[in-house]
């Protein structure tokens, strides 16, 4: 795998920012490591980081060069700060960051594929959220979406802590409920036909996993299919670094 750290300035930003690139290579030659050849453009997995963290995470606490390495995937790895993913009140548009320049910086800087069938979004905690969040908002532009321990519940009183305690930048003390920031109102506004495959993995032990249920159990009264999973573990790098294993063995790679 090559691997990119791309900064820029972002115009929805207003401030330079960075993302962390993995493009596939063959690397024949290289000792322990494996690669794939492509015909043509690579299949492009847009991989979100959690609330205490950046661009650089998933590469510094899992092997996922190794993992994708074997599958060809070109993975982008954008900064967020701890925005949810969201336009913040007081701070920076990272939706309009997310949903709209990154893909069209991602297609003017990088060789990867533009197409639906080839384009894949995962996320861990915050991530999660994120991933879950852009795939409901733009169903067209993926094949696939993943949560894994993701904060899938950020309306009503079980999230009052997250937003009043952890993110009050982002919401300003009010509750995003029934808005384009609630997965659950997303859900019950979407046309299940149009949505790309989701799933969901959170450990046991985890304090997210009722979120994880909530927004599984709202999917099936909507008629959403989800694959959901959970297994023994807790909100860590040992579940995500496994769990992103199954992840990327579940994505249509090649659809």
């Amino acid at each position: 795998m090559a691997l990119l750290t791309c900064h820029f300035f972002s115009e929805a930003l207003g401030v330079s920012t960075a993302v962390t690139v993995l493009l596939p290579e063959s690397a024949r030659g290289q000792i322990g490591m494996g690669g794939v050849e492509t015909a043509g453009p690579p299949p492009v997995l847009y991989l979100l980081h959690g609330l205490s963290d950046d661009e650089t995470i998933w590469l510094r606490r899992t092997s996922i060069e190794r993992y994708v390495a074997e599958r060809g995937i070109a993975v982008v790895m954008p900064r967020a700060g701890r925005s949810f993913y969201a336009d913040e009140v007081h701070g920076s548009a990272y939706w309009t960051f997310l949903s709209d320049e990154l893909p069209r910086v991602v297609q003017h800087f990088f060789r990867v594929s533009d197409r639906r069938e080839d384009t894949f979004v995962a996320g861990l905690s915050m991530g999660g959220y994120g991933a879950f969040k852009w795939a409901l908002r733009q169903p067209w532009r993926f094949a696939a979406a993943a949560s894994l321990s993701g904060a899938l519940v950020v309306g009503g009183d079980r999230a009052r802590y997250l937003r009043d305690e952890l993110t009050p930048h982002v919401w300003d003390g009010t509750d995003p409920a029934g808005t384009d920031d609630d997965l659950l109102a997303l859900l019950d506004r979407a046309d299940p036909a149009a949505l790309p495959a989701l799933y969901a993995t959170c450990g046991a032990q985890d304090d997210l996993v009722d979120t994880q249920h909530a927004f599984v159990e709202r999917a099936a009264a909507r008629g959403v299919a989800v694959d959901a999973h959970v297994h023994p573990g807790r909100h860590d790098w040992a579940y995500w670094d496994e769990h992103v294993q199954r992840v990327l063995d579940w994505l249509p790679v090649g659809g």
